[in-house]
């Protein structure tokens, strides 16, 4: 039975590949008014999936907008929307898969008939009523400080809102950013409505002498900007921007502030640590060493084989993608791209809908987009000369870790640097998560939760490599959060 139930749903991955977000738009140019996480029942043979939505409000008026499938451990698997009075429809073209129904009058619930070969049935998303975080995080009594921030990228002169969490105490304390994976996500990087990845890692480093800054990526939460508008090598500055903020800041270890990042995070952080000043320690978390076009077609190829495609189906559907690649790369006007690749998209589905393929047009010819066909991270490794770890789960279905291990490995040490360590981890997918039969058991239910052994894998190398004093065991109440704004980092003697 577990082997029918990945099948139903790893053909959903399908349109995944792309890792760029959606953003979408309700008919006639007014922005949607859903936000927030969704989740409904899909009963299967022999048993149900939970589907959980997430809807992300940016600026602009436009939404992220993604689907998690925790029993099949798919997470941010990127969707297309469409909200036209109370009609939704959700999409994912290259699956063959949508949803269509309707939003009801209190706008807390959405029902309709899910479709995908082989499968029909009525799903009721009902939206979560409040925020729910995972069982390792916020306990009553903290051993740390809370802290609400606004920094600013002199570069871009950009706000970003940010949380700070310091240990209890004199310090100094080495300290870390979190850098979040591709498309727009708050600063807890919340995946599911019960697992908030950067929210976890804040509270578990925070007690063992850490401080850890989290940040809101481009137009989510208290950041302005625009993040579809935004490069890889845009969305460094950013990082940049809250490490040395971190630099400026009273109690901080000057000399041991590091980056932790996750997915395209992971690389933005060992960019950052390719240029000086950059980072004095690196954990990347299911970081690439794959350009990126070769990550786009590994990943379509691995996944037309898992759905049981046949030799000649792969070989079309990369003969399909090759061409639409190349003809990104070899126009740059991204006008007469998106027309190229809207005929094409619909000449290769006659069922999708104009304007849908014209949106899927846009997005391949986004400025982010673009950066991740041609960006290849072994030309900037080699002038990576701080510690580097480097994680990859052996079940991540984005980013193999075998392949990309070698290369991160491979050309960090090409530069002579003699600090790398690489670990694969058994059991765990893309979203750190460990075999559910792991999960923690809150409520009666079972909850996600990060990896206890990468936590662990972590903690050794930092302990090893920035020496952070011990885990305290004196916590107090956590102190009212404050709001500051920072214009221009200060150095602090």
């Amino acid at each position: 039975m577990k082997n029918y139930l990945h099948v139903v749903f790893v053909s959903l991955l399908l349109f995944s590949v792309l890792l760029a977000p959606v953003a979408s738009r309700a008919a006639g140019g007014e922005p949607t008014p859903l936000s927030g996480q969704w989740k409904g029942p899909l009963k299967v043979p022999g048993g149900s999936l939970d589907l959980i939505l997430t809807i992300v409000p940016l600026t602009g008026g436009t939404y992220y907008a993604a689907l998690d499938v925790p029993k099949q451990r798919v997470s941010r698997m990127a969707v297309d929307m469409t909200l036209t009075n109370s009609d939704v429809l959700l999409k994912i073209e290259q699956a063959g898969s949508r949803f269509t129904g309707k939003l009801s009058k209190d706008r807390k619930s959405m029902t309709g008939i899910w479709e995908q070969p082989g499968l029909k049935q009525e799903v009721k998303f009902e939206q979560g009523s409040s925020p729910v975080v995972s069982a390792p995080t916020f306990k009553p009594a903290q051993p740390y400080k809370t802290e609400q921030v606004i920094i600013t990228n002199e570069k871009t002169d950009l706000c970003l809102g940010a949380t700070i969490t310091t240990p209890n105490g004199n310090g100094p304390f080495p300290a870390v950013v979190l850098v979040s994976d591709s498309g727009p996500q708050d600063r807890d990087a919340a995946q599911q409505e019960d697992y908030r990845m950067f929210a976890i890692l804040a509270d578990y480093f925070a007690r063992r002498g850490m401080v850890v800054l989290r940040y809101d990526d481009r137009g989510v939460g208290k950041s302005g900007g625009r993040y579809a508008a935004a490069t890889t090598a845009d969305l460094m500055t950013d990082a940049e921007t809250a490490m040395n903020y971190l630099r400026s800041r009273p109690r901080i270890d000057k000399k041991n502030v590091g980056m932790i990042g996750h997915g395209e995070g992971a690389n933005i952080a060992l960019l950052a640590a390719a240029e000086p000043k950059g980072p004095d320690f690196v954990v990347s978390l299911a970081g690439y060493g794959m350009p990126g076009r070769d990550v786009l077609r590994r990943q379509q190829v691995e996944i037309m084989r898992m759905i049981g495609g046949n030799a000649t189906q792969v070989d079309a559907a990369l003969k399909l993608h090759d061409k639409m690649i190349s003809i990104i790369r070899q126009t740059p006007n991204s006008n007469q791209a998106r027309g190229k690749l809207a005929a094409m998209i619909r000449m290769s589905n006659v069922d999708i809908d104009p304007t849908m393929a014209r949106a899927r047009a846009a997005q391949l010819t986004s400025p982010w987009y673009r950066y991740y066909l041609d960006f290849d991270p072994k030309v900037k490794l080699p002038a990576v000369k701080c510690p580097v770890l480097a994680l990859n789960g052996v079940e991540d279905l984005q980013v193999g870790a075998t392949k990309n291990l070698a290369l991160l490995s491979k050309g960090l040490k090409a530069g002579g640097n003699r600090h790398v360590k690489t670990v694969k981890i058994v059991g765990v997918n893309h979203a750190f998560q460990p075999d559910e039969s792991q999960w923690p058991l809150v409520n009666g239910e079972q909850q996600p939760n990060f990896s206890p052994k990468a936590l662990a894998l972590m903690q050794t190398w930092l302990e090893q490599t920035t020496k952070p004093g011990p885990i305290l065991n004196t916590p107090r109440s956590n102190p009212k959060s404050d709001v500051k704004k920072v214009s221009k980092p200060t150095a602090q003697n």
